[in-house]
């Protein structure tokens, strides 16, 4: 089992320096499908650690979006973090504003998912029921293709990420649609939406 902190400390953590609740939503939501695809490929004894590495991926970007992936080392170990945990929290920004490279399986997946979420959530807020259980593969291929649409999500680390997993692109849309499907409602709650 590896060690993490508690979800209640990575939850304070996160607020501490998150208080747009875009930024809280994603992160919710990167942790519920963090440890929906630690149960997935096997490794549900580590899905906590999962999803708390979701929960906090993003812990340094809305105070110092310049230094992302640079100050959350810093942040992370004052929280209590091992090493181990700040190594897959930074390997998410490879390429981009780190130099760690996703090697674990769990660190492929959350470079992976990262740039997904935020596309799949971009594609939901556009739909009448504003949810992703009726999101279908083929709506979100075509919202992909459209580089104008969430211009900010990055098709580039996507397909990387595809890649790095070794999974068709579609294969990567559809588990993290699925990912997403069953965290929605507690994600929901959490943010009294």
């Amino acid at each position: 089992m590896k060690e993490t902190i508690s979800r209640a400390d990575a939850l304070a953590l996160l607020k501490q320096y998150n208080q747009e609740p875009f930024h809280l939503q994603h992160a919710l939501t990167v942790e519920g499908v963090m440890a929906w695809f630690a149960k997935e490929l096997g490794y549900g004894e580590d899905a906590d650690f999962w999803a708390t590495v979701g929960l906090l991926h993003d812990v340094d970007f809305e105070r110092w979006p310049d230094e992302h992936c640079k100050k959350a080392p810093e942040l992370l170990q004052e929280g209590g973090c091992s090493e181990e945990f700040i190594h897959a929290v930074c390997s998410h920004g490879y390429g981009l504003c780190s130099d760690v490279e996703p090697t674990h399986e769990m660190e492929k997946v959350l470079f992976a998912v990262d740039e997904l979420t935020g596309l799949i959530g971009a594609a939901i807020r556009m739909r009448p029921s504003k949810s992703v259980m009726d999101l279908e593969v083929s709506s979100l291929k075509k919202k992909f293709k459209d580089k104008k649409f969430a211009a900010g999500c990055s098709r580039e680390v996507i397909s990387q990420g595809a890649e790095r997993l070794g999974w068709p692109l579609e294969e990567l849309m559809e588990k993290t649609i699925l990912a997403m499907r069953s965290c929605e409602e507690r994600v929901n709650q959490e943010l009294g939406l």
